[in-house]
């Protein structure tokens, strides 16, 4: 009897993988299992469909691993779901809920700014040196406050320079509206919702909470996150974000030449809030010229590639604990091409 269920659920799920040809994308990832990591899970969702799911080496979909910069877009979400919540505006400014700023003549730092790296605040620090410093603070409060207080490298919104300076400003607002420390208010209100409950904030190893790069998750978790995206906001018949939340989370928010300083892994790409623009479009309402993503992507540190294509209806995520090299971020806009001939429609 206990085989019954099991026995249905893989009838069920033929018709969606029956469709579709994954030699190609299979030979891809075995391929390039080296550089992509020896332990990975690689899975793809249609807007209510697994399509796809291989699993190699010692990872399943199940694993919890660091996640580093996927981090990012978990934290641009929670702010916006403060947005949906009329609690908080993109564009208030930083000295609204952190006087801390003022007494530095920051006072024009936006909320808009921190999620897309364009605070302007002097970030040049190499990462072991970043890593050391943190694990000496108490507290996001007085990272946050610390931040206040560096040099201005230029005017904010003027040009950008990625790394964790404004996602956790960003989290520090929102501990300030909230009253409530970080990791509990994104596990009460995203996490939670969304079934995620093998995803953290959690810090065990020293140091304030980091929105920026210190979740932890699994394969299966993140792609629940990936899916209410794609369905814009929408999971298993819940609104956890506005669809307008997600609309804007896909507006482009700088130019190429604004970009100062980018990983490797992401050159050559602009930036929405919290994502890498991938591909992108002309935002129709926009009379400025406005550009909106197509496809966003959140590649950290460690390997770990989740996307997000809304033209092609589809999230997709390569799951690993690795480094990120140079080269690892080619082999996913190729697996993205292989994917995309299966996902067919009428996207430019």
């Amino acid at each position: 009897m206990k085989v019954i269920p099991v026995t249905l659920f893989l009838l069920l799920l033929q018709p969606a993988y029956s469709q579709y040809n994954w030699t190609d994308v299979n030979a891809e990832i075995e391929a390039k299992q080296k550089i992509l990591g020896e332990n990975l899970v690689a899975m793809i969702w249609t807007k209510d469909s697994l399509i796809y799911k291989k699993e190699m080496g010692g990872f399943n979909s199940k694993t919890q691993a660091p996640i580093a910069s996927c981090s990012k877009w978990l934290t641009a979400a929670l702010v916006m779901q403060f947005v949906d919540e009329g609690k908080l505006s993109l564009d208030d400014k930083v000295v609204k809920y952190i006087p801390e700023f003022d007494k530095y003549f920051k006072g024009y730092i936006t909320i808009r700014q921190c999620l897309s790296h364009m605070t302007g605040i002097k970030d040049e620090e190499g990462m072991l040196k970043k890593l050391l410093k943190r694990r000496k603070l108490e507290s996001l409060e007085e990272e946050v406050n610390g931040f206040a207080s560096q040099s201005i490298r230029a005017n904010a919104g003027t040009d950008f320079w990625y790394g964790n300076i404004g996602l956790n400003i960003a989290g520090r607002v929102l501990e300030v509206i909230s009253r409530k420390k970080f990791e509990i208010l994104i596990r009460t209100k995203l996490f939670s919702p969304l079934g995620m409950t093998k995803t953290t904030f959690a810090e065990v190893n020293g140091g304030p909470v980091n929105p920026s790069g210190g979740a932890k998750s699994t394969a299966d978790d993140y792609m629940k996150f990936l899916v209410m995206l794609l369905n814009k906001g929408k999971y298993n018949g819940v609104q956890i974000l506005s669809e307008s939340a997600v609309n804007e989370m896909m507006k482009v928010q700088n130019t190429k030449e604004q970009i100062k300083y980018a990983p490797k892994s992401a050159e050559g790409y602009r930036y929405a809030s919290g994502s890498w623009v991938i591909e992108e479009s002309p935002l129709p309402t926009s009379p400025e010229g406005g550009r909106v993503a197509s496809t966003l992507a959140s590649p950290g540190l460690f390997g770990t590639w989740p996307m997000v294509d809304f033209c092609r209806g589809y999230a997709y995520i390569v799951f690993v604990k690795n480094f990120l090299g140079e080269e690892r971020a080619g082999v996913h806009i190729e697996l993205k091409k292989l994917v995309d001939e299966q996902i067919t429609n009428e996207c430019k």
